[in-house]
């Protein structure tokens, strides 16, 4: 919601979002880590607040985590500190769903499928999903290396932040998506590539361009 709309407080005065609980003392906190191991300290505080679009009661919870503000709207009751926590922490999986969406629409054709018939639709999601599944197959720690390998081949970088991505899934999706543009395997119509034909493909193609560098 956002932080300029118009809400009651508990006491029943109309109040902007952002100016309900300011200058309140954040009474519970918790240490929470994010995908990459870095801790992250978080001060919580919530209200009953009501909107008058909306006959039922709303609550209020507000998050300071690091140096921003969440402030989150739930119809869900929150009269303990542990459903207030689960408030926010449902929010925080939220954003991780919207991430793998933005992940289908930007990379895997997604966005304007343009298509009508419902059967059509499924075939496509289907075939959406088996890639998705595969890519996050390739995560495994057992190919680590083979990804590894794969990336500086296909889509080096020496970005820090780029090198330090815990799930590099944008690259690996570009990386090989190259390796099958350059060097598409002869049998691939007969049989569905592997990874042992990736993992040929790349040191066939870094001894191809060995021997470029060569000559």
């Amino acid at each position: 919601m956002d932080q300029d709309a118009s809400l009651f407080d508990a006491d029943g005065n109309e109040k902007r979002l952002c100016d309900i609980g300011r200058g309140k003392r954040y009474p519970f906190h918790k240490v929470i880590s994010d995908m990459n191991g870095q801790k992250f300290s978080c001060d919580l505080w919530w209200t009953q607040v009501r909107h008058a679009g909306y006959a039922d009661q709303l609550y209020y919870v507000k998050v300071r985590v690091g140096g921003s503000i969440w402030r989150l709207i739930t119809n869900e009751s929150v009269f303990t500190e542990e459903q207030a926590w689960q408030v926010f922490f449902t929010y925080r999986r939220r954003w991780k769903i919207e991430m793998s969406f933005r992940y289908g629409k930007s990379e895997l054709a997604m966005e304007s499928p343009r298509l009508w018939s419902w059967e059509n639709r499924l075939k496509l999601l289907s075939l959406v999903v088996l890639v998705y599944s595969f890519l996050l197959y390739l995560l495994k720690e057992i190919y680590s290396s083979l990804i590894e390998q794969l990336l500086r081949l296909k889509c080096h970088r020496t970005g820090k932040r780029l090198q330090g991505t815990l799930v590099p899934l944008y690259r690996i999706r570009w990386a090989l998506s190259r390796l099958w543009d350059e060097a598409l395997p002869l049998l691939g119509a007969l049989y569905p590539p592997t990874l042992e034909t990736i993992s040929a493909l790349s040191a066939f193609a870094s001894f191809d361009g060995f021997l470029q560098n060569q000559g």
